[in-house]
Formats: C-alpha cells, structure tokens, sequence
C-alpha cells in the first residue's frame, strides 16, 4: 500500500503494519538523512474520506522515541517528501502511536503512517522545518550569490566626503548596483535602458 524512499537507498515497500491502521518504516542511519519520500503504491486506495498522516519518530538523548508530524498524503496527493536532517532535537508532538509497543535500536528511526479522517488531517499542524522549499536550485544560488555580493559590495561604502578623486577610476551609483540586484533577485529581467535608469532612479 504504502513505499518509502530515500535517495541513494532501494525503495522499501514492506511496510510494517502495527495496526489496522498503523503502518512503520524503518529508516537505518537516520542522521545521515536529508529528505525522504513517502508515497502510495497505487494498489490499494485509502477508503473515501480518508487519508494518512506521516510521522517520524527518532531516539532522544535518553533512548525515548520522539514523535513528529511530517504532513500527510492522500488519494489526490499520493507523494510528499520531507525534509528530515533539521527534525533531530526538539520536543516530540502528539501522536498516534503512543500505546504501540514499536521497538526503537539506536540510529534507526521509524517513518509511522497513521490511516485518519480527512477532517482530521485538515487540523493537523506539522513541523515547518520538514517542509521542502518550493523555489528551485538555480533561483536560491542566485539570490544567496547576489545576498554575498551585496554584503562584499558595502563593506567598502564611503561617503562622497571620504573619496579621494582618481580620475583613472570609475565610480558606480551603489543604488544603481543594489536596484539591479533587486531586480535580478526578483528574477525581472532588465531589458532595456530605460528599465534600468528608472531602477536607478528608484
């Protein structure tokens, strides 16, 4: 019913079901784990109404297993990958699995799928750092490479009184630069002089 993937790892389909509306996976090594996909398999649908929530669950300092909600897939969103690598401290949240006798081993963690009502899953709140930025790889090296070059950029501001004239070197407007950043971190392509000069002006 339910596949479980991590990359650079064979999918896991055999899922433990702990209950009749309790499934677990085991994921070994878990803090050497980013991201992991949880998805159906598309042999069996869950039942009108319903959808699952997914959890992970991890040993603490002490060896307690702690809980946390991931989000949840359902028929009309059969996959969702969540990121994991910031989920290893931190308080557990309230969980279905709590009267489960799950044994825990050191560095494995379990992924739990818990079948609940749509209604429930729509009240659920979970962990916003497992949450997968949306904003592709390109845009985020693009706005972290221009966030450096403005920070580089005015660590050498000086005021028009602390220049020193040269006439063999060429200044720039900083608000003529730090406009087309912004233009540029907003991904607006610049296409002519006149964008740019109201750029500057602005």
């Amino acid at each position: 019913m339910f596949g479980c993937l991590v990359a650079g790892r064979l999918v896991q389909t055999a899922v433990q079901q702990i209950a009749e509306d309790k499934f677990v996976f085991n994921l070994p090594d878990y803090e050497n784990i980013n991201h992991v996909v949880v998805f159906m398999l598309g042999t069996i649908p869950f039942p009108d109404g319903m959808g699952g929530s997914v959890y992970i669950s991890y040993p603490d300092q002490s060896g307690i297993p702690v809980w946390q909600l991931l989000g949840f897939i359902t028929n009309e969103k059969p996959s969702a990958i969540f990121k994991i690598s910031g989920l290893k401290s931190g308080e557990g949240s309230q969980h279905p699995f709590g009267a489960m006798n799950i044994p825990q081993t050191p560095s494995v963690a379990q992924i739990g799928i818990s079948v609940e009502l749509l209604e429930q899953l729509a009240q659920q709140t979970p962990v916003a750092s497992a949450a997968v930025s949306t904003v592709d790889s390109y845009t985020q090296f693009t706005q972290k490479m221009l966030d450096n070059f403005y920070n580089f950029a005015t660590s050498f501001a000086v005021s028009q009184a602390q220049m020193t004239p040269n006439p063999s070197e060429v200044f720039i407007p900083a608000n003529a630069r730090f406009s087309m950043i912004l233009l540029l971190a907003e991904k607006k392509p610049i296409t002519d002089n006149t964008e740019y000069a109201a750029a500057v002006m602005h």
